[in-house]
């Protein structure tokens, strides 16, 4: 759920545990999000050229992965919430019909700026790790 109101730097502490996101996997998804970031990669909206390149279906991009990770951040966070840096790997696919639920974990805290690691699973296992940094509302500007 998307906070109204920004979260400060004093309001965190290593150790807070950020609400899930569950991301329903729909082909609609996939393909849209594939298109808004201008990713035309047959493997991204044709399940036949996706299940000819070895793929049982099509599958996200790795776009769309990171920016919902930023939006798993920025709905803790609030609309104040400053991405300074996204770092990211990719694991399992995400097809359609499956679900993605991302977690988040404030695993450092300092100069202003807080880290979060992040995960987002469906059910073959990891589909994206990684940390996010950002600076908060109180702190480095």
């Amino acid at each position: 759920m998307t906070t109204t109101t920004s979260r400060t730097y004093a309001d965190v502490n290593v150790g807070d545990e950020l609400p899930e996101l569950v991301i329903p996997l729909t082909r609609t998804l996939i393909t849209a999000t594939a298109i808004a970031t201008r990713d035309y990669q047959d493997v991204h909206h044709d399940p036949g050229l996706a299940q000819e390149k070895g793929s049982p279906d099509i599958f996200m991009n790795i776009l769309t992965s990171n920016g919902l990770v930023g939006r798993l951040v920025t709905d803790w966070g609030g609309p104040e919430t400053e991405l300074r840096k996204v770092a990211i790997r990719l694991g399992a696919p995400n097809y359609p019909g499956d679900t993605m639920t991302l977690t988040g974990k404030v695993t450092a805290k300092a100069d202003g700026l807080v880290e979060v690691a992040v995960v987002g699973a469906n059910k073959l296992g990891n589909h994206v790790t990684g940390t996010v940094t950002v600076a908060l509302p109180g702190g480095e500007k």
